[in-house]
């Protein structure tokens, strides 16, 4: 019998630690992070916000594994995966799902969802059991399995590209803005189904985005980044019972809370004019 509690022990803690990035140190040194520091619990649900250029990116490709950092360090769980002397290749512990998608536009929806399973060496009967498993448990068609994603809308593009990282069971998922070009409704509607995911999942959730509302009405809190060179500037603890629907939106409460996420951003989006930055980060 297994009686070694670590083996138990959540996985999927992002810490932070007084990490600096530098892009160029040697030419035009842009400061896009300078003693930045979080730490996002295990199944916990992150958003961040902040003005244009302000590093959020840059925090999450870190994070990612797409680039180092010039100081400090990034850990997941008890591992170092970014610092001045090493990144971590991104792997299946952490899976973004970007702004403009990734879907390869030449595979059905089903190959889609098998390919990173399949590269990781799983047979491919098995992927595709797993594939069906997950469709049916976060409530996406079977109908849609044949198709190819010209033909999806919007939505569902971004629905399939939630469960083809979910497939891989990472640790951590992290977004960044995978909603931002949606129509208002189509957005909502996929602010209910990424809060359906989060309950079912309960995966660590790093999200970054520019829309308040979205920040408020998804996360556990919402960090507040300031203008370049960025830090974490304030958190908002978004204390509002889940599950939530889009009736919160309604509520005293909820215009409460993003009232104080509007006033702690525009602030910072003030000085970033002021100084005339623009978005390199």
């Amino acid at each position: 019998m297994e009686t070694n509690g670590a083996k138990n022990k959540a996985e999927g803690r992002i810490s932070v630690r007084d990490v600096e990035k530098v892009y160029d140190p040697e030419g035009v040194n842009v400061r896009a992070l300078e003693d930045c520091n979080m730490e996002i619990e295990p199944g916990e649900f992150v958003m961040m916000v902040g003005p244009s250029g302000c590093g959020k990116t840059t925090l999450l490709n870190a994070i990612a594994g797409f680039s180092n950092v010039t100081k400090g360090q990034i850990r997941l769980d008890d591992a170092v995966i970014a610092s001045p002397d090493m990144t971590q290749a991104p792997g299946a512990d952490r899976i973004v799902v970007f702004q403009g998608g990734a879907l390869f536009p030449w595979k059905t929806v089903l190959k889609n969802l098998i390919y990173g399973p399949m590269v990781q060496g799983k047979d491919k009967d098995e992927a595709i059991s797993e594939a069906r498993i997950l469709m049916d448990k976060l409530c996406l068609s079977r109908k849609t399995e044949d198709m190819y994603p010209d033909n999806l809308s919007s939505g569902m593009k971004r629905q399939v590209e939630i469960i083809r990282a979910l497939i891989n069971n990472p640790k951590v998922l992290l977004l960044d803005e995978p909603f931002r070009a949606l129509d208002s409704l189509s957005k909502s509607l996929m602010h209910e189904y990424l809060l359906e995911v989060f309950e079912i999942t309960k995966k660590t959730i790093f999200f970054i985005t520019h829309d308040l509302e979205e920040a408020v009405f998804l996360a556990d809190r919402v960090l507040i980044m300031t203008t370049r060179p960025g830090t974490i500037k304030a958190e908002i603890k978004i204390e509002i019972p889940r599950p939530r629907n889009y009736k919160v939106l309604g509520t005293e409460r909820f215009a409460e809370l993003k009232e104080r996420a509007v006033d702690a951003v525009r602030e910072e989006t003030l000085k970033a004019f002021e100084a005339g930055e623009r978005e390199l980060a």
